[in-house]
């Protein structure tokens, strides 16, 4: 018999702003499901993965899905050798390798020739714009009430991520077809690599749950009604 997992527990990115995820909690919450999105010290030098992990386990535990967007991929590795997650969803997402730090994945999975190459592709500039990057598929509503987007401070990219291997649960890569800064090839054979998955796509960019939350929704209650 399929079991509902309990509730969704919502790793942000870099900043580590939970309001991130509030389109998808909202799609969530209107399917009669539980979601918590996670609020993270982005800015704050003194907290490392393990500060973040210990903030993700005061809402998570065993049996929930646990979902990290691009940099919370390095959370979702040390919350993942505390608890067992009943699946786990990266969304255009940073997959770490265990002992690897966020700064060094870039370089090791060749992400900056990838970003690149997508934007000589797409005819758009090879200099970082947020605009560019980040909000090119993003409604000016999916932004309103939302405050200024926080830094995410230096430490946390030379930090390892200590981690012995990925839990053996239902794991899934979920990719923003429009991706910019993670192009879609990119990301497609990071999945492959590191993790032996092919993933799945969805119109989107990198901060898809923005601006196609419904998709988000629709597969992660798809993953949840598949747990058994």
């Amino acid at each position: 018999m399929t079991v509902n997992a309990r509730k969704f527990a919502l790793v942000p990115g870099a900043g580590g702003m939970a309001w991130y995820w509030h389109r998808v909690v909202a799609e969530l919450t209107a399917a009669g499901r539980e979601a918590i999105a996670i609020d993270l010290p982005g800015a704050d030098e003194q907290a490392g993965l393990a500060e973040y992990r210990d903030i993700v386990l005061k809402s998570a535990t065993g049996g929930d899905v646990l979902v990290a967007q691009s940099l919370g991929g390095f959370t979702a590795a040390r919350v993942c050798e505390r608890i067992t997650p009943a699946a786990l969803v990266f969304v255009n997402a940073m997959i770490p390798q265990p002992g690897e730090t966020a700064g060094q994945w870039g370089e090791n999975v060749g992400s900056t020739a990838a970003r690149l190459a997508a934007a000589d592709a797409g005819g758009y500039t090879r200099d970082f714009d947020e605009q560019v990057y980040f909000l090119h598929d993003v409604p000016p509503e999916a932004l309103a009430g939302g405050s200024e987007p926080r830094p995410e401070a230096d430490r946390i990219f030379g930090d390892p991520c200590a981690f012995t291997r990925w839990p053996d649960i239902p794991t899934h890569a979920l990719i923003g077809a429009d991706d910019r800064l993670f192009p879609l090839d990119l990301q497609q054979r990071i999945a492959r690599d590191r993790l032996g998955l092919e993933a799945d796509v969805i119109p989107g960019g990198h901060l898809v749950a923005l601006s196609n939350p419904k998709g988000v929704a629709e597969y992660l209650l798809a993953v949840a009604d598949s747990v058994r």
